[in-house]
């Protein structure tokens, strides 16, 4: 009997995104196998992932597509396409890869297929929609407490799956084509820069690091879903359309469901404003602490009627606001709207300082961190920048150690900067060490100057300056005993630092790593609160705050007096 021929070995495109609606956040993957022939989506794979970065969910989206290509042909070759700059970079042999998150994975994806067999290209975010929808529908999925479901999924037509077939001479190495999504990704980098990445950092140098999702979720990790793809003319309703409008007679917006919300939505403090038309277009609802006027207009779709003083379009209901309402529905106080005005609003909405719509870009995200403890610091005695200057104690280099390793992890920081004091740079050059940064050093971040009350306890203060010490609790503009830095004065003075370092490290994650007054200050002025609550707050050592700057001026408290890695 004649030997069989060999049979050929298939050829796969591969396409693979991951999101994190936070940075870390909320994250999750998707990836899809395609015949690079005809277009047809072989396998997809999607998967909540937890709380972790935006590149240690695209690495995990590259594994899962390679994997599942491996399953349907373990001799094949593959063409990679991905929209992260970086991860193609890396995997390409181009760019190092320093960040101790990124190695373990970077290697176990290299490791799937024999050298040689796969290669890769990076693609704009437009023509990766099919994976980025798929990582969206896993982190909508993770917000509503499930796992992703393959027969919930519409990411394949969202992405143009009807339209698939691949024009006659294309290639594993040609993008597919198909028809626009009508889906605009909610938890998606923008373009990437091109620029090789910082030592130690997480993402190429000019890639948004924040994506357009900022509420972070916690929520338990879901096993990862995979299927065979099926094509559909199903439209897509309910939860699965994420952050764009949706149109046609049967298309129902995007509505808001679990902790993050799914599509236009808007949960906690971040709406997004987007509108859904058609003729029975339900709009997006808004849920959560405040509204985010996201509207619809048509038929039988309303757009919420802008109440109150804030120009959200979210009508009062209690503490929660209701973003886009339904005609006729009782006590909501529901008014006619034209396109027009509704444009209007709607642009009113995602201008407001805060908010942050996604073409805002990345902001500048100042991750705070008070130093470790120093003998001082269990006495509970006043410590600023006028007194001894103390270094760490044993116990405040173990949480230097401690906040090192958790930040490593976590794989954000682009940029270390601390307060000029040696309890602070004995920290900073810690965990910098452990990120593969180096410390700049920022006079402003400096503690406040407690004049001649450095070395007390409270209860000595009172003692032995008691007039001195009413007046200064009782006034920002009072000042310590001898000529010390008055809160008034501190807070002028990190204003001031702020916008310096707002301004040089633009779309970045940097590390501050300062002190007490000047970390609860940051926070009081972004909340803009009033100067008598820094002594409502309570700041640990060793914890960590995180507070982000927008291009419109708004800024986001995104985490305080956190210190989970200390346990």
């Amino acid at each position: 009997m004649a030997d069989q021929a060999p049979r050929p070995a298939r050829e796969f495109v591969v396409e693979a995104d991951g999101g994190s609606r936070g940075n870390p956040g909320p994250a999750g993957y998707g990836a899809v196998v395609l015949d690079p022939v005809t277009g047809e989506a072989l396998v997809e794979a999607a998967e909540y992932l937890g709380v972790v970065t935006n590149n240690v969910a695209e690495y995990r989206g590259l594994l899962a597509g390679l994997r599942a290509a491996a399953e349907l042909d373990p001799d094949a070759t593959v063409h990679v396409r991905m929209d992260s700059k970086l991860v193609v970079e890396q995997m390409s042999g181009r760019w190092k890869i320093k960040h101790p998150d990124m190695k373990p994975l970077a290697a176990e994806a290299a490791r799937v297929f024999p050298p040689g067999r796969v290669t890769y290209e990076w693609i704009p975010r437009a023509s990766n929609k099919h994976a980025d929808r798929l990582a969206n529908e896993a982190m909508d999925a993770g917000a509503r407490g499930e796992a992703w479901s393959p027969s919930d999924s519409t990411a394949e037509l969202d992405a143009g799956g009807a339209d698939r077939a691949a024009p006659a001479g294309r290639t594993a190495g040609s993008r597919r084509t198909g028809a626009a999504s009508a889906v605009a990704p909610a938890g998606t980098e923008g373009g990437d820069s091109g620029e090789p990445a910082p030592d130690g950092g997480g993402a190429a140098a000019g890639e948004p690091l924040a994506r357009a999702g900022r509420d972070r979720v916690d929520a338990a990790s879901l096993g990862a879903g995979t299927r065979a793809a099926t094509s559909t003319g199903a439209s897509a309703t309910g939860t699965s359309g994420t952050g764009a409008s949706a149109t046609g007679a049967s298309g129902t917006g995007a509505s808001a469901t679990g902790a993050s919300g799914a599509g236009a939505s808007a949960t906690g403090a971040s709406g997004t404003g987007a509108s859904a038309t058609g003729a029975s277009g339900t709009g997006a609802s808004a849920t959560g602490a405040s509204g985010a006027g996201a509207s619809a207009t048509g038929a039988s779709g309303t757009g919420a009627p802008a109440t109150g003083t804030s120009g959200t379009g979210a009508p009062a209901t209690g503490a929660t606001g209701a973003g886009a309402s339904a005609t006729g529905a009782p006590g909501l106080g529901v008014a006619a709207e034209t396109s027009g005005e509704a444009d209007v609003r709607a642009a009113k909405v995602v201008a407001s300082p805060g908010w942050g719509p996604p073409d805002m870009g990345a902001p500048a995200t100042f991750v705070l961190l008070r130093h470790g403890e120093t003998p001082l610091t269990p006495q509970k005695r006043f410590s600023g920048s006028g007194g001894s200057d103390p270094s760490l104690s044993p116990v405040g280099r173990e949480q230097a150690e401690r906040v090192a390793a958790s930040l490593a992890r976590r794989g954000t920081i682009e940029a270390v900067v601390a307060s000029p004091l040696a309890r602070t740079r004995e920290t900073a050059g810690i965990v910098a060490a452990r990120l593969g940064l180096e410390v700049a050093i920022e006079e402003g971040l400096r503690e406040t100057d407690f004049g001649a009350w450095e070395g007390l306890t409270f209860g000595e203060v009172r003692e032995r300056h008691p007039a001195d010490l009413d007046a200064w609790l009782a006034s920002p503009d009072a000042e310590p005993t001898g000529g010390g830095e008055s809160f008034a004065a501190t807070g002028t003075r990190i204003a001031a630092t702020r916008d310096r370092l707002v301004a040089a490290y633009a779309g970045r994650t940097v590390l501050l790593v300062s002190h007490v007054t000047p970390i609860k200050t940051f926070v009081r002025l972004a909340l803009g609160a009033p100067p008598e609550s820094l002594f409502r707050m309570e700041l640990s050592a060793a914890s960590l705050s995180a507070v982000a700057y927008y291009a419109d001026g708004g800024a986001s408290v995104r985490l305080f007096n956190e210190t989970s890695h200390l346990r």
